[in-house]
């Protein structure tokens, strides 16, 4: 099975978002080479390789996150990686008390069928774990 793990936290009386990203290192450089065809893995010496511009564009175009029916942008804030994983930190400009999260993640999906893409979410009092899995990599959460 392959796995991808976000966390997403926003305080009850703040208006931003903080997402935090990991996956597999070499399944990243698979998926970021299929949307980036001219990609060359070989010159990657770090997470100092990449462009945050294309990484966001990357990242923002495979996760969707909508806040009350709203798109919202994340913007990195951090990378790092080592031989196993990469690690993104984001911050999106929501609202405070949202009513509604939804969040699509299309990582991995088109090369893994065994793909799993979990995401665990804490909005003000609200807590849960979410298993985005086999077809349906999207999921709606009612926050009241």
């Amino acid at each position: 099975m392959h796995v991808t793990l976000i966390t997403v936290n926003q305080d009850e009386s703040g208006d931003a978002m903080t997402l935090f990203f990991r996956m597999y290192y070499d399944d990243f450089l698979l998926d970021y080479r299929n949307y980036y065809p001219d990609f060359n893995p070989a010159g990657v010496s770090d997470t100092l390789s990449f462009s945050n511009d294309r990484l966001c564009k990357y990242f923002n175009e495979r996760v969707k996150i909508y806040v009350n029916g709203k798109l919202l942008s994340g913007k990195i804030t951090g990378v790092s990686s080592d031989d196993y994983e990469i690690r993104l930190n984001l911050e999106y400009k929501s609202v405070k008390n949202p009513q509604k999260f939804r969040i699509s993640n299309k990582i991995l999906t088109t090369i893994y069928t065994d793909q799993a893409n979990m995401v665990y979410l804490t909005i003000g009092k609200y807590q849960d774990a979410l298993n985005l899995t086999g077809g349906s990599f999207d999921s709606v959460v009612n926050l009241k």
